[in-house]
């Protein structure tokens, strides 16, 4: 896909933590039973913020920290499953809020998978040269679309925001080597969430309502210790590399179990599959830069290195690249 470069990282996470025990007053569970299952231990929530405000404050950081204007940027887009609203886009509010006045903007909706689906579409933008500087974020505010009383689906997901600037730069080194989507929408109704009911009668007697997180929690787990690997190894073949060439392997945060079972699956070291899941839960669009951007500002990811991006989630849905950062 040419030699489009992710320029900078950045995160930001609602400073408001609820942790296992905390949940445990709240339904039928454990610290325990979370984290064994899991591997989560916290979670950080918003109070008060919606999903644009989080991403507003990574689109800052992300101006800050590169030294770019607002108004260099030509396209914004934010994955999210939780957007502030149907309408407008998420992406045109943090625009409005950035003030990023030439910048074209819209969301995407591929759940779990969306930063990954993101990186690929804006990549594709910038090698036909339709934007030259992009900004992409993957935000999300979970914690207002969760049944709290249900703890099959409340102890798992958390709030935050990740994104990446990218430009089309041709003397750079880094590129993208491969991209692979797959969706699979026979299995839709494994998860799914703010689902609308259309009329069933005219005039109608009550406002239609949106339905909480709801999850075949088995169902998705062999999925994605199915599908992931597939990806991952088609995106290889994709790029003329194998799995060991890969120096780290940054997957969607869904459930520390599925991620080891990925890595034992495709007989990859644990150590190149980091986690973090214990910290922020699962945050959906937001969990692969968010991993991304800790690895970037710990210097665990460096220039030259080989970094393969894989999400997995609603639709169903799976996306893999393979970066040389």
């Amino acid at each position: 896909m040419g030699k489009i470069r992710i320029v900078e990282t950045a995160s930001y996470v609602p400073s408001k933590t609820v942790s296992n025990d905390e949940l445990s007053h709240l339904m039928d569970t454990s610290d325990e039973w979370i984290s064994a299952r899991t591997g989560i231990k916290r979670r950080h929530i918003s109070i008060g913020e919606n999903t644009s405000d989080l991403c507003t404050k990574v689109a800052q950081r992300l101006l800050d920290q590169s030294g770019w204007s607002a108004e260099s940027l030509d396209m914004i887009i934010v994955a999210t499953m939780s957007p502030d609203s149907y309408t407008p886009s998420t992406a045109a509010i943090v625009q409005g809020n950035i003030a990023a006045s030439k910048a074209f903007c819209f969301d995407i909706s591929a759940a779990c998978s969306g930063f990954v689906y993101g990186l690929d579409v804006a990549a594709r933008f910038l090698a036909g040269k339709k934007a030259m500087r992009t900004m992409l974020i993957g935000g999300e505010v979970l914690s207002k679309v969760i049944d709290w009383q249900d703890r099959s689906t409340a102890v798992l997901f958390g709030d935050g925001a990740a994104g990446v600037l990218l430009e089309n730069k041709q003397t750079a080194a880094s590129e993208i080597l491969a991209s692979v989507l797959k969706t699979y929408g026979a299995q839709h109704d494994k998860l799914a969430a703010g689902k609308t009911m259309p009329l069933s009668e005219f005039p109608p007697q009550k406002s239609t309502v949106l339905h909480p997180f709801e999850m075949d929690g088995q169902a998705v787990y062999k999925f994605a210790t199915h599908a992931v690997p597939e990806s991952i190894n088609e995106a290889c073949d994709q790029a003329g590399i194998s799995v060991e060439d890969v120096d780290l392997f940054v997957l969607h945060q869904a459930n520390a179990r599925i991620v080891k079972a990925i890595a034992k699956r495709m007989k990859q070291p644990q150590d190149k599959f980091p986690i973090n899941i214990a910290e922020y839960g699962n945050t959906s669009a937001a969990s692969e830069p968010i991993l991304l951007d800790e690895l970037v500002k710990k210097e665990q990811l460096k220039r030259g290195q080989i970094v393969v991006l894989s999400g997995f989630g609603g639709g169903l849905t799976v996306g893999t690249q393979v970066i040389k950062f």
